[in-house]
């Protein structure tokens, strides 16, 4: 596995134990449809949120956060549109980002970032 699918990798299995231990249920995780990929799909109460994920070992390039282009957005809400229509979702929504910096064994930094984007 290339070194920047492994840090994917690993940011995403940091995003939901992260989102478990504040108590969400991870519904999907690496939703696909069509072209557009949802990294975690989570839901706590009547709340569902569909959380875009990206993680970088440095902030030498930027924060994560800022790596998302509004095409990429745009593919989220997508993907969001279908997975809201095949549950027949009638509750509340939320689109968020985790975004994580640093690399093992130093801790990892998680900064989410609720009500992202629309």
């Amino acid at each position: 596995m290339a070194q920047h699918n492994h840090t994917g990798a690993t940011g995403e299995k940091l995003a939901a134990t992260y989102l478990i231990e504040h108590g969400f249920t991870i519904l999907a995780q690496n939703y696909r449809y069509q072209r557009a990929e949802i990294d975690i799909i989570a839901q706590k109460g009547t709340l569902l949120i569909f959380v875009e994920v990206k993680t970088r070992t440095s902030n030498q390039f930027g924060f994560p956060e800022e790596a998302i282009t509004p095409k990429k957005i745009d593919l989220f809400l997508l993907a969001a549109e279908e997975y809201i229509h095949q549950l027949n979702w009638q509750h509340d929504i939320r689109f968020d980002v985790i975004a994580i910096s640093g690399r093992s064994p130093a801790p990892f930094q998680i900064h989410h970032i609720e009500d992202a984007f629309h």
